[in-house]
Parts: C-alpha cells; sequence; structure tokens
C-alpha cells in the first residue's frame, strides 16, 4: 500500500467521526436557535454563514468553480439536502417530540443504502444490512424513551419523513459529483444552491434577528460554520472514498451522542432504556462498518468495507 493510500485510509474514518460528532451538536444548537427564528429564517442563516465561510476557503485554495459534469449532482444535493431537509427537519420538530422525530428521520440512512443498491450499484452488502438493523433498532428504542416530551401531530410526522428522504436522495445524488469535483467544492456550492432556495425566507430572517437574544443568533452561526460548512465538507471527503451506504450507516452514531451532548451541556440526565439504545445505534455502526475476514479489495460498488478513491487531483482545480 503506497503512502497516499495509508494516509487516505488514516483520513477517511477520521473525516466521518467530524462529521457525526458536529452533526450531533447541531441538535443541541438547534434546541436554542429554534426558540428565536422560524424554520426557514434558521436554515437561510445556516446556509448563508457555512455559504460565506466555504467561500472564503475556496477562494484562499483557489479551486475554481467545479467541473460541468459535478453540477447536477452538486444541484440536486443542495436543493434537497441542503435546503428542503433543514426547513423540513426544523419545522417537524416545532410539530413532534423528540422522540418522534429522531424515529421518523432515522429512516434517513435506509433510504441510503437503499437508493444507492439501486441507482448506484452498491448492492446491499449483508454486514450493512445487519448493521442497520442494530442501529435502527437502537434508533426506536432512543425514539420510545424520549417521547412525551412534546406534541405530536400528523404534519410533525409527514414533515420529519419529508426530511428523511430529502436527506437520502440528497446523499445518493451527490455521491456522483464527488468523482468530478473535490469535496470543498461539491460543499460549497451544494450550500450555496441551499442558500438560494431559502431566500424567500430572506424577510422573516431580517424580521427576527433584531429581536433574537444574542445566544440564539450565535448558535445560527455555529450552524452554519461547524455542523454545515465543515461537517458536511469532511462528509465529502469520507463519501467519496466510501460506498453511500455505509456512509449513511454512520450517522446512526448521532442519537448516541446527542444523548451524551445532551446530558452534559443540557443536563438532561438520560434513562436506562435511552443509553441502552444508544449502545445500540453504536453497535450497529460497528458491524455496518466491519470488514469480512480475510476480504480482499473490492471497487466501489462492491462490499462495503472497501475504500474508493477520491477525485482525481487534476480535476480538484489549483490548490494552495
Amino acid at each position: 500500500m503506497t503512502n497516499s493510500a495509508q494516509r487516505t485510509e488514516r483520513l477517511a474514518p477520521i473525516a466521518a467521526g467530524v462529521t457525526v460528532v458536529l452533526w450531533a451538536s447541531a441538535f443541541v444548537s438547534i434546541r436554542s436557535a429554534g426558540e428565536a427564528y422560524s424554520p426557514g429564517a434558521l436554515a437561510l442563516g445556516r446556509l448563508l454563514s457555512g455559504a460565506l465561510v466555504l467561500g472564503a476557503i475556496l477562494l484562499i485554495r483557489r479551486e475554481g468553480l467545479p467541473p460541468r459534469a459535478a453540477w447536477p449532482g452538486i444541484t440536486v444535493s443542495g436543493l434537497l439536502w441542503f435546503g428542503l431537509y433543514m426547513v423540513a427537519l426544523n419545522w417537524g420538530e416545532q410539530k413532534v417530540d423528540a422522540g418522534t422525530a429522531a424515529l421518523v428521520v432515522n429512516i434517513g440512512p435506509i433510504l441510503i443504502a437503499l437508493l444507492a443498491g439501486w441507482l448506484l450499484g452498491e448492492g446491499l452488502p449483508p454486514r450493512l444490512l445487519a448493521g442497520m438493523g442494530v442501529s435502527f433498532a437502537g434508533a426506536v428504542v432512543v425514539g420510545m424513551s424520549m417521547s412525551g416530551e412534546g406534541g405530536s401531530s400528523v404534519l410533525g410526522v409527514l414533515l420529519c419523513l419529508l426530511a428523511a428522504v430529502a436527506y437520502a436522495a440528497g446523499v445518493v445524488g451527490q455521491k456522483p459529483a464527488l468523482r468530478h469535483a473535490s469535496a470543498l467544492q461539491v460543499t460549497t456550492f451544494g450550500c450555496v444552491a441551499g442558500a438560494a432556495a431559502c431566500l424567500p425566507f430572506t424577510g422573516q430572517l431580517l424580521g427576527q434577528i433584531g429581536d433574537a437574544p444574542l445566544s440564539a443568533t450565535l448558535n445560527m452561526v455555529y450552524l452554519g460554520v461547524f455542523p454545515t460548512a465543515l461537517a458536511f465538507t469532511t462528509w465529502a471527503y469520507a463519501l467519496a472514498r466510501t460506498t453511500a451506504g455505509r456512509m449513511g450507516a454512520t450517522t446512526y452514531a448521532v442519537p448516541a451522542l446527542v444523548v451524551v451532548m445532551s446530558w452534559l451541556v443540557l443536563d438532561e440526565v438520560p434513562g436506562g432504556l435511552t443509553l441502552v439504545g444508544g449502545l445500540l445505534c453504536l453497535g450497529g455502526v460497528a458491524v455496518s462498518r466491519s470488514r469480512p475476514r480475510g476480504g480482499g479489495p473490492a471497487s466501489s460498488a462492491g462490499p462495503v468495507g472497501a475504500e474508493v478513491p477520491g477525485p482525481p487531483a487534476a480535476r480538484r482545480g489549483p490548490s494552495s
């Protein structure tokens, strides 16, 4: 194995881990910012903050515009994942309790595996299916343990389901774009596309930012800089080097981390059932990312343990 391949093998799991931790922290920040900002305004403010940071980094690295072949995937992921997903999730969490929202949105990784197996030819490896089954069971347990913290509605459930579908379709759309453009390019212009889709909420954002407490505005900016700009970039970096199904299964670690962060930051002590569900989520992720014993190298459409090469350096544009 070359030094470059060894470096990629080390960095890809680290990038995925950074993504999962930052996405888990987003749930804590959304709780604060969501009290002062409406769903659309919060999504727009978050995306604008992320787009500014990503745009500055892109200019510093002088990567330029992505190749034409990457734009369909960038547009799909930008409109569905960066735009529709964030608005639908913000709105849905105002209508249903935390447990119901967590349970419905966690349908997303299953949809990613099914869509990637069908549209991207990744297949459905047994270890991936087994791990996702264990993790989904854990998500159900976490959802049951958290239910009752708020009211539920049919509209809220449908919005969370819409968020899960948009998330899955966005991930599957993003994967082909990463064959032609860098993770930074795909994330930056996906974020810009999502922000453009949320521009109708500009009036709400301008009207609410003056009345919002500083803590809520800072949380909105934090959401844009870290769970969006940084975490979506590290996600794209890892996704370019593995399968969409495997990356989707990794996000099942998020509910377990949310439980821990809520415990430490919000002083919300989890019950025994919540801890059991969190451990199941983590156990399922470990199973889905494990490699068969004695398995050799595989293509990107093969076993889920395989690493696939990222986009060629020549296609990434000049960098410093």
